[in-house]
């Protein structure tokens, strides 16, 4: 009975700092000496809801727990990635019910909006897509950015490389013929409908056909995500350099000037 006792009388500890306290599991788990997965163990049993990440940050900056990572500072390049690869970690090692309760709490969060929010958000969306076709990107302009600093001439978006035909192309490296598409989920996935993604693919081969047909190598980098993590983005740019080093040395012969890079 006694350790019966001792242990509702913990559980109830860790129940008051997080709801009551704003600790997070791990500050929780730290005060106590033990271990954040037990924290989280302790308080799904109760049926407490547990913060997101971005939740436990906010309350951690409100309450004064904690300074906010960014401000008064810049993030070495070092930094990021470090940053990058643990929360690509943490992704890679949930479960497959805590990735189910994320999901969850995401289609909670969007039903608690209110119409006129949910619409903004979708505007902003198309917004921000409309501007990317038109000024790039936000994967073109690093892919661009990294190259030049490597040293490449890169002209970007570049209109009438092939003559009569209405095609702008993202990237283009002159001194070794090379062209770089980078290709969004939509021109994988039926976002905007089947239609209009059987409209994309067929665009998109008939502008590969053209341009190998004149000569010209091209990479398609392939993002079957909106989001990409610093570290995937670094090591693209790190398998495209070796890749337009290679192209340098020797130009591929006709049957290998079509390759395919996925993200």
């Amino acid at each position: 009975m006694k350790k019966q006792r001792r242990n509702t009388s913990e559980e109830q500890s860790i129940i008051d700092l997080y709801e009551k306290e704003g600790m997070s599991t791990y500050q929780i788990a730290e005060h106590l000496s033990t271990y954040p997965n037990k924290i989280r163990r302790t308080l799904k049993k109760h049926g407490i809801e547990l913060k997101t990440r971005s939740e436990a940050q906010k309350n951690a900056l409100s309450n004064g727990r904690a300074k906010h990572p960014t401000v008064g500072r810049k993030r070495t390049t070092e930094e990021r990635l470090k940053i990058s690869s643990s929360v690509c970690d943490y992704w890679d090692s949930m479960s497959e019910d805590e990735y189910k309760d994320r999901c969850k709490q995401a289609f909670v969060r969007w039903h608690a909006m209110s119409e006129e929010q949910r619409q903004n958000i979708c505007s902003l969306a198309i917004q921000a897509i409309q501007k990317a076709g038109k000024e790039g990107s936000k994967m073109e302009k690093f892919v661009l950015q990294e190259l030049e600093s490597a040293g490449y001439v890169v002209q970007f978006h570049k209109k009438s490389l092939i003559p009569n035909e209405n095609l702008e192309i993202d990237l283009y490296i002159p001194d070794i013929k090379t062209i770089i598409e980078v290709d969004g989920p939509s021109h994988f996935l039926p976002i905007w409908g089947e239609e209009k993604l059987a409209k994309q693919i067929k665009a998109d081969s008939q502008k590969s056909g053209l341009i190998l047909s004149k000569g010209y190598l091209i990479i398609r980098v392939k993002l079957t995500s909106d989001f990409v993590s610093l570290k995937s983005r670094y090591e693209l740019i790190n398998s495209l350099k070796s890749l337009l080093s290679k192209i340098s040395n020797k130009f591929p012969p006709k049957g290998k000037r079509y390759i395919e890079l996925e993200l």
